[in-house]
């Protein structure tokens, strides 16, 4: 056999290949002409066919060797019942590739040819080659007009298509608008930034395990998540909703509930029953933000539900399945919260697989122009009014927020609020250089709060939740921010009790601090453990 000749996978075509008078060579026969190109020298040629076409397949045999003398030709006989029966031919297909040992080495001198046999083994022979069952490239057959010579045409296909310059631009071109659908259609600068979103396009389309969003406040994890949910269903790897929680607003029985649902009569007040945000998602996206702040009860649960797609709802004795695609969201460190016993360890496995730290405004500050842009068009979209910077006007504002000194603390939010301040006051629809001013003031006292404020306020943010500290009056704050500081540098309870009361303690007969202390805590779902370093 001629070593530098190409070795030829191929089924026999019943009706192509059919002919047994001497008019069968003036009929273009697939299997015959490929072995009659001059510039494809096939060596080997392996025939698959029913055991009821065994004369078909001798006459081809003897045909091939009269034009190519050098074809080696190899009969194999499939056993299929059903040649219409995709699991049936493809399974039988399947098996005489693992148990064939004759494929070249090289694997460009492999050919399947697929011009011939049922559409669907034509199909279970592309996908066995596509997916490298078959080391092979393919190799098509044809005739362009029944009067032109029977030796037909052929084209070697080979199925990696980076090789294709049209497919592999027009693949570049779905890869960058998918890219800049992510972005919500701003063309950002920041280079990490731009890369860390071409690796999400690409995780998001490639996979469906869950994804962690990690950054501080406002640094566009909610967009973000919802804009994957889209990107998936425009591409048809999401059928169901996309649900978003806010887990920070989630507390004790009623995060069970709101989560995974409850049966009627589950507990005081369950009048009736309720389906739970994880089963409404199934078939959909999960969006599970400030994940961190989820109760261990709710976590276990949660794990379970990833792991079995699974889970029991409250009050309930039955399990109930939903399948989703889960991105959560947290500005916390998980890493630590492990540590601290804050959060489950196998949890985080679970959906640390894929984890993406989005910056905030401060660290991508060459992208504040295209985003002021995108503000002044959502300002537009929202309330029908054309808002426009004078020049002079967006050269100063420009100068300040990409300014090092410019903190951003809330980062595309106080943008947005910034944007849509300047916009409702503005005159004629005109920001001038003194709208700029007046915001700038506003922006600048905002910002002037003492760092240990600040410090206190994400303390008790990471410790309650957001949603729970907005509801506190500012009096609450700053007693349980004291309280919540002096514990995290205190060893034990009774050592935190006796610095908080050190000056009430020497006038009171009995001095239980760790239990005033535990029962102070209490009144915000807290507890030492909650608070200690």
């Amino acid at each position: 056999m001629d070593n530098l000749g190409y070795t030829v996978l191929g089924l026999l075509g019943t009706r192509l290949d059919d002919g047994f008078s001497e008019r069968r060579w003036q009929r273009w026969r697939p299997t015959v002409a490929l072995c009659q190109h001059e510039d494809l020298l096939v060596s080997r040629l392996v025939l698959l066919f029913d055991r009821q076409h065994s004369k078909l397949a001798r006459q081809v045999r003897t045909d091939i060797a009269t034009v190519s003398p050098e074809t080696e030709v190899e009969l194999h006989t499939l056993s299929i019942r059903d040649y219409w029966n995709f699991e049936e031919v493809y399974e039988r297909l399947y098996e005489f590739g693992r148990a064939f040992d004759g494929w070249h080495d090289d694997r460009s001198k492999n050919l399947v040819h697929i011009s011939t046999g049922s559409h669907v083994a034509q199909i279970c022979t592309f996908l066995l080659t596509e997916t490298r069952h078959f080391p092979a490239r393919l190799v098509q057959t044809g005739l362009e007009d029944k009067r032109a010579d029977p030796v037909g045409s052929y084209q070697i296909i080979d199925l990696d298509l980076s090789r294709y310059d049209r497919i592999a631009t027009r693949h570049r071109r779905d890869r960058d608008e998918a890219e800049v659908f992510l972005k919500g259609g701003i063309a950002t600068k920041n280079r990490a930034f731009n890369a860390q979103i071409a690796a999400i396009e690409r995780v998001a389309l490639a996979s469906t395990d869950p994804i962690l969003l990690t950054g501080p406040t406002g640094a566009g994890k909610s967009q973000l998540a919802g804009r994957i949910a889209e990107l998936r269903r425009h591409r048809q790897k999401l059928t169901g909703p996309f649900v978003e929680v806010n887990c920070a607003t989630l507390r004790g029985d009623q995060a069970q509930s709101a989560l995974f649902g409850h049966e009627k009569g589950a507990y005081t007040g369950a009048a009736s029953k309720r389906e739970g945000l994880l089963r409404t998602a199934h078939g959909g996206m999960l969006f599970l933000d400030e994940i961190g702040e989820l109760g261990a009860d709710e976590q276990a649960m949660l794990l379970r539900a990833l792991e079995a797609k699974r889970f029991l709802p409250v009050g309930a004795d039955r399990e109930v399945e939903s399948d989703f695609q889960l991105i959560a969201g947290t500005n916390r460190d998980l890493h630590a919260a492990v540590t601290t016993g804050g959060f489950r360890e196998d949890l985080l496995a679970r959906i640390n697989l894929w984890t993406f730290e989005l910056p905030g405004l401060c660290q991508r500050r060459e992208d504040i122009e295209p985003n002021l842009d995108f503000e002044l068009d959502q300002f537009r979209e929202r309330s029908g009014q054309n808002v426009t910077f004078r020049a002079d006007a967006r050269t100063r504002y420009l100068e300040f927020a990409t300014d090092v000194e410019a903190r951003w603390p809330g980062n595309f939010r106080d943008l947005n609020a910034s944007v849509t301040r300047m916009c409702t006051l503005a005159h004629d629809g005109s920001i001038t250089r003194q709208d700029v001013r007046d915001e700038l003031a506003r922006l600048q006292r905002a910002w002037q709060r003492p760092a240990a404020v600040t410090d206190q306020d994400d303390l008790l943010r990471k410790l309650l939740g957001t949603g729970r500290v907005e509801e506190l009056d500012l009096f609450d704050r700053a007693q349980l921010a004291t309280v919540a500081t002096v514990c995290r540098e205190s060893r034990t309870l009774s050592e935190a009790g006796r610095r908080l009361f050190a000056a009430s303690r020497t006038r009171r007969k009995s001095a239980n601090d760790a239990d005033r202390l535990r029962k102070y805590l209490a009144r915000f779902e807290l507890t030492f453990r909650d608070l200690a370093p």
